[in-house]
């Protein structure tokens, strides 16, 4: 009988087929390292994930595509090794933020304050979209932040330092907050104008508040619906105002009376 490989258990899978898992214990906490086709492939890993760990000279600019361990296991050894946690996502922790990794040349920067979420969440993305799975569905991450669906960059929301992977609270600028609505600079005064889609984008209107668009975006949805538009619109939700309030904006907003001509094929 051959000699068991330190850091090396046999196991079996449903159908028979015998395979290897490697893993190893670092301050009393037990780490798995994988699954393996070979016993020698997983002594490898156990093998470089212990070297990982004793030496505080390699970083993740060190890692090779050859390792015998993923990209990222190497950022969860290196966090553990350097800062006595423990995340079973890619997450590297600095002082004041964290970087969530995909690479070593690319990753998020988050607020210390997203570390609990995204440290029991793991990021998948396609294409541009980059998404957790959050109680069986689909979370966009940008919606974390404020920015909408759809939303469009520099029109709707900026990156203040320029670097649109950097998700600290201090760096996300919404420009619009509300659905339907976009800041516009009319003879150098800012202006709200409000355009809703229906078969093409209409224009609803322009206001001289935020608010008042944001509230003719809603009632341009009621008179959509009243005409026989059925679409799911979303209306915005208005804070900070008491609903008399909200009533009279309502009554006193006009919008473009064209709307009524719509209705739904």
């Amino acid at each position: 009988m051959n000699q068991q490989l330190s850091g090396v258990y046999t196991a079996k899978r449903k159908n028979g087929t015998v395979y290897y898992r490697a893993s190893l214990t670092y301050r009393n906490k037990h780490i798995s390292l994988g699954s393996f086709v070979s016993d020698i492939d997983a002594n490898r890993a156990y093998l470089f994930a212990s070297s990982l760990l004793k030496d505080s000279s390699v970083t993740l600019n060190h890692y090779h595509p050859d390792s015998p361990l993923p990209f990222d296991k190497w950022v969860c050894l290196l966090n553990f090794r350097d800062n006595g946690i423990y995340f079973a996502t890619p997450i590297y922790m600095r002082p004041k933020f964290f970087y969530y990794y995909f690479s070593a040349t690319d990753f998020f920067i988050f607020d210390t304050e997203d570390l609990f979420y995204y440290s029991s969440r793991r990021i998948s993305r396609r294409g541009s979209h980059y998404f957790v799975a959050d109680y069986g569905m689909q979370i966009n991450i940008m919606s974390r932040y404020g920015i909408k669906n759809y939303a469009v960059e520099g029109r709707d929301y900026r990156f203040i330092n320029g670097n649109n992977h950097d998700f600290r609270y201090e760096n996300i600028e919404i420009i619009n907050r509300y659905n339907g609505v976009c800041a516009c600079n009319e003879k150098g005064q800012i202006r709200y104008q409000v355009k809703i889609h229906v078969k093409g984008n209409v224009t609803v209107g322009t206001y001289a508040s935020e608010l008042e668009a944001a509230i003719a975006y809603n009632k341009a949805i009621d008179i959509l619906k009243k005409a026989g538009v059925d679409k799911a619109y979303t209306p915005n939700y208005i804070e900070g105002i008491s609903p008399a309030v909200y009533a009279d904006l309502y009554s006193s907003i006009k919008v473009s009376p064209g709307l009524t001509a719509y209705r739904s094929e």
